[in-house]
């Protein structure tokens, strides 16, 4: 498939060619007079002119349904990710307030972790798709960096997860325009139970 302003110029530029060979049907009898005595010629020209617009639009219809199901995917992608987001700093706060425990946060981040590195050669394509995949990225860095305070902090001392809450906020203010594709019903199954 062309690219998209590839195709659009290519669709003007046929449909251009096909206007003037009419206008000159119309406006020039010789023109006209040559097209009656070469049957041939004219039905090859017209023939090609015909595939070309056909091709052309076939292109652009497929290249806008393409684009459309990618961006649902990525979407899904992003909500999946968003989600396990929510779960990780979930229990990473939990485990700074007390109430969980050290195993379980890093099992979250771990998953989160591998659910970035599945979902970032989706994410990579666009530029909106590619903020939300640094953003959430950033999240990552101040997990980890939660996490690792949280083991070396003493028995008396608890981690500090300032940065958690803001990095959640960016994470789902970056998901918010590719998510924008998703129903409702859609978000709440892709994201899972956000409470």
């Amino acid at each position: 498939m062309l690219p998209r302003w590839q195709a659009g110029i290519a669709t003007l530029a046929v449909t251009a060619l096909a206007a003037a060979l009419v206008i000159l049907d119309l406006a020039n009898h010789n023109v006209r007079r040559f097209w009656a005595t070469h049957a041939l010629t004219t039905d090859t020209v017209a023939g090609l002119v015909v595939l070309g617009l056909t091709v052309l639009v076939v292109d652009q219809v497929l290249t806008r349904r393409q684009v459309a199901d990618r961006s649902r995917v990525v979407a899904a992608q992003a909500g999946f990710v968003l989600g396990q987001a929510r779960r990780c700093v979930t229990a990473v706060r939990s485990l700074h307030s007390g109430d969980g425990d050290y195993d379980s946060a890093v099992n979250e981040s771990r998953s989160y972790s591998l659910m970035l590195m599945v979902a970032a050669p989706v994410l990579i394509d666009s530029p909106v798709a590619r903020a939300f995949l640094d953003q959430a990225q950033r999240l990552a860095a101040e997990v980890a960096g939660v996490l690792t305070s949280s083991q070396h902090a003493g028995s008396g001392q608890k981690s500090n997860p300032h940065g958690l809450d803001d990095a959640i906020d960016h994470l789902r203010a970056a998901a918010a325009p590719l998510l924008d594709v998703l129903t409702s019903s859609e978000r709440t199954v892709v994201e899972g139970d956000t409470g």
